[in-house]
């Protein structure tokens, strides 16, 4: 049967992708972020995922203000990447894996969460940076990879205690299919920031450094933290961490933290980093 036997938490800055793209990771300003997840790339190499289910945001890419899905899945067999206003990435195209992500909507749907279904969508960089931060610059990426896109654009957004208990629906779903796959969930997005208002450039290393240590010990406690916190102590577009729960619900409850990575600034975002495996 298929198995989710790791997580990864990481933050999906749009000037993290560039800064690859345009071989800048060895700059001053770089070269300690990218040092950061050295580890991560020598750990998925060993790891070799078959699938990654990936969830981030819709940055207006796939989805515009007349069609905001709370949750949605690809289940596609390819996915491209967008053009968000000047020119796709030079990535890879992303391979989905239609039967599981379809197995997966069929069984968390039935089991009373709202999925919608997509099978085009063009994925932006919230989904291709956590990637290349995690394979580098391959000709294809090494996995198939089944987005999962949450809604924390539009107001409201789903609750931390929904997003939690959506990853153990889709942990139930995956465990449920019938075909031996190593399984792997992302969750990204995040840390603290604020990109508009008098409050631009907001970041609050000390907030990050509790949420890091929570969703490790007292995911189930920091799932109930109400909206009003994060926007409050992590900018309006702390909110993002949200989807940091969705990994983890569909973890176990003791987990090996294999790496722990927090480092600003990257273009007025923290970046906050989380290799998980399952106990």
């Amino acid at each position: 049967m298929a198995k989710i036997t790791a997580g990864v938490a990481t933050s999906h800055v749009p000037a993290i992708g560039a800064a690859i793209d345009n071989g800048k990771t060895q700059e001053p300003y770089w070269q300690p972020l990218f040092a950061g997840y050295d580890f991560a790339k020598n750990w998925i190499e060993d790891q070799k995922p078959d699938v990654v289910i990936l969830v981030y945001n819709d940055h207006a890419s796939a989805f515009d203000l007349n069609f905001v899905p709370t949750f949605a899945i690809g289940c596609g067999a390819e996915f491209k990447p967008a053009d968000e206003g000047w020119g796709p990435r030079h990535v890879p195209d992303v391979m989905g894996h239609p039967q599981l992500a379809s197995h997966i909507a069929q069984n968390v749907i039935q089991d009373d969460f709202d999925l919608t279904v997509v099978n085009t969508i063009d994925v932006d960089h919230g989904l291709t940076v956590p990637l290349s931060l995690m394979f580098g610059q391959p000709k294809a990426w090494p996995c198939k990879v089944i987005p999962v896109a949450v809604n924390v654009v539009l107001y409201p957004a789903p609750s931390g205690r929904r997003c939690y208990n959506l990853g153990k629906a889709i942990r139930k779903a995956v465990e449920s299919f019938d075909e031996d796959l190593n399984v792997q969930i992302w969750g990204t997005g995040g840390m603290s920031h604020q990109l508009q208002g008098p409050r631009a450039g907001l970041i609050n290393q000390e907030f990050d450094n509790a949420f890091l240590d929570r969703i490790v010990d007292d995911a189930e406690g920091l799932s109930q933290m109400p909206h009003f916190d994060y926007l409050n102590q992590a900018g309006s577009e702390g909110i993002e961490l949200v989807m940091w729960l969705i990994m983890r619900g569909a973890l176990n409850d003791k987990v090996d933290v294999k790496q722990r990575f927090y480092h600003v600034p990257a273009s007025n975002t923290a970046v906050g980093h989380l290799v998980l495996e399952n106990k």
